[in-house]
């Protein structure tokens, strides 16, 4: 008996026999449910065998047969009635469990998200690809069947989407492109580094969504619930379908806000504050204005994260704030790092930990935030330290800034198009999907070993824009992405840190040694941080202007 738990309330498998019965009701189900017609197979046992069994063992039984491959509307309502109607849990059988977790996917539909019925079913290894539009369109099979369709199509409308966007107008004006993406507003998210420091004003940040879709991409204002790449579509909420020629996948990662108990019910109130969030980057100010003395945290999960430097970021600017003010003696700063390192590039680390001892912040390693008790203003934490048992460590904070952690949305993490991890699985050097040579991604999504960071959006979207174009004109991929990441570590106000590096730490400062030591603080750093960054970004990477991003190209095979 091979079961296959797929939530609290049922349980599916394969066909099963009289004798699997006593172990099903000493595993605690108090009903089973056949989904298989009587004499579909040689070998099988009919219903009312295993009938006799369940109920000589106390369990409820029920007989709801469909034929494979023919899962109805009304079977799925069925299916949903019987759920309700038995005593849970509920193991439902067929010949391999497809059918029965078919149905409890339609049956769930209109109570749970598509996302949380893909992962439930994927985790079970079921596949629902072939129900998928079903299941968003709330278990019912779809009535319309008419197709936007367009050359291009690109999900997310964050910095990489619009990039990339205008690296293939620029390249190939008159291509059909579209750019899905929901949100009202972009924001500059590299910047509320800056507001939570008191450098910027968050308004700064912050541009309506239709001013930056270049001119001639549609606009595709909605969500997107799942991917079908063998049919090269891209199923919306509401179970809307947009066909395309190639897509190009980038709409960011996953701020997990919940993995952290109570967390989010403390969120800017009781001295926790975040400058991953836009609303709460200027909280992040007021609380260090506020601070005269007491403990300060900052924390950083486990990897991958969104510029990994950020959350140390916070850490020196409030620090050299509070050095400022003639109030850092009376500081505590505290560093929590889920990680083993201070920054995972060596050659960085002399002068950043200049500044740990400057401002005399104390360095715990492998602490990693799991739980928040905001009007206790205390702080739990998860100590793993190598080659030690786990153990949990409980801090009291005056102020706590933190990084939440981090995935790839639901919606990939639920796709064909994911890695084991569920990151969308690329190429590293083309940034072409594995699998589907009609897909690209970039930015925080995909799962090239770089680091996640708008700067790397800057490189990568000339690089997919070039691609797809030589793709176009059926020519091999002649651009090549080396893992360019930058992270403009703010050490103190005034000074930057400007770290540079492509894949395996390698180097790759964009300036002479002379003007900018990317790994010495200096003030031309913060100059480029400040003045120099936000009108490229606005001006120039979102427009097409490809400034110290032209992309490396190879010879074409």
């Amino acid at each position: 008996m091979d079961l296959k738990k797929i939530s609290d309330q049922i349980s599916v498998s394969p066909q099963i026999t009289p004798d699997d019965v006593a172990t099903i009701a000493a595993m605690g189900f108090r009903s089973v449910m056949c989904n298989r017609p009587d004499g579909e197979g040689a070998d099988q046992p009919t219903f009312e065998e295993i009938e006799v069994a369940a109920k000589a063992a106390g369990l409820e039984t029920r007989f709801l047969p469909i034929i494979s491959g023919k899962v109805q509307d009304s079977d799925a309502d069925d299916f949903g009635q019987a759920l309700i109607e038995l005593p849970g849990p509920v193991f439902a059988y067929c010949r391999t469990g497809t059918r029965s977790a078919t149905l409890w996917s339609l049956s769930q539909a209109d109570t749970l998200a598509p996302a949380e019925i893909l992962e439930a079913t994927q985790a079970a290894g079921y596949d629902m690809a072939g129900v998928v539009r079903r299941i968003v369109n709330g278990g019912k099979t779809p009535t319309d069947t008419s197709d936007a369709a367009f050359d291009v199509v690109i999900v997310g409308g964050g910095a990489a989407g619009i990039a990339v966007a205008s690296s293939l107008i620029s390249r190939k004006p008159g291509l059909d492109v579209a750019v899905i993406d929901p949100a009202d507003i972009h924001y500059y998210q590299p910047g509320w580094t800056m507001v939570g420091g008191g450098v910027f004003d968050a308004e700064t940040t912050a541009k309506t969504m239709g001013s930056l879709i270049p001119k001639g991409v549609h606009w595709v204002k909605s969500a997107v619930a799942a991917f079908e790449p063998k049919d090269n579509a891209v199923v919306l909420d509401g179970c809307r379908v947009v066909k395309y020629n190639r897509l190009i996948v980038c709409p960011g990662l996953k701020l997990d806000w919940h993995a952290v108990d109570g967390l989010v019910e403390t969120l800017g109130k009781n001295g926790v504050t975040s400058n991953y969030r836009y609303d709460l980057a200027p909280y992040t100010w007021e609380l260090v204005k506020g601070l005269k003395k007491g403990r300060a945290l900052f924390t950083q999960p486990p990897m991958p994260i969104k510029c990994a430097g950020a959350p140390q970021k916070a850490l020196y600017l409030s620090a050299h704030n509070w050095e400022t003010m003639g109030a850092l003696e009376n500081i505590d700063i505290q560093f929590m790092n889920a990680g083993g390192v201070l920054f995972g590039v060596k050659d960085y680390v002399p002068a950043l930990m200049e500044y740990i001892d400057r401002y005399d912040a104390d360095l715990n390693f492998f602490h990693n935030l799991i739980a928040v008790d905001g009007s206790a203003k205390q702080a739990t934490f998860e100590v793993s330290k190598p080659d030690t048992e786990k153990t949990t460590v409980t801090v009291d904070f005056d102020m706590m800034h933190v990084c939440p952690p981090q995935t790839a949305p639901d919606f990939i993490r639920v796709s064909p198009l994911a890695d084991a991890a569920g990151w969308i699985d690329v190429d590293q050097s083309t940034l072409r999907h594995k699998e589907y040579g009609n897909i690209w991604s970039l930015g925080d999504v995909m799962n090239a070993p770089n680091a996640k960071t708008a700067a790397a959006a800057r490189m990568q979207a000339p690089i997919v824009a070039e691609n797809l174009i030589d793709e176009i004109e059926g020519k091999s991929p002649t651009a090549i992405y080396n893992g360019y990441g930058s992270c403009p570590l703010t050490v103190e106000r005034g000074k930057i840190v400007l770290a540079e590096f492509g894949y395996g730490g390698t180097l790759l400062p964009s300036f002479p040694k002379w003007l900018i030591d990317g790994t010495k603080p200096t003030r031309a750093a913060w100059i480029l941080k400040e003045q120099i960054l936000p009108p490229i970004y606005w001006k120039a990477m979102l427009r097409g202007k490809e400034w110290l991003a032209k992309p490396e190209k190879v010879s074409a095979k």
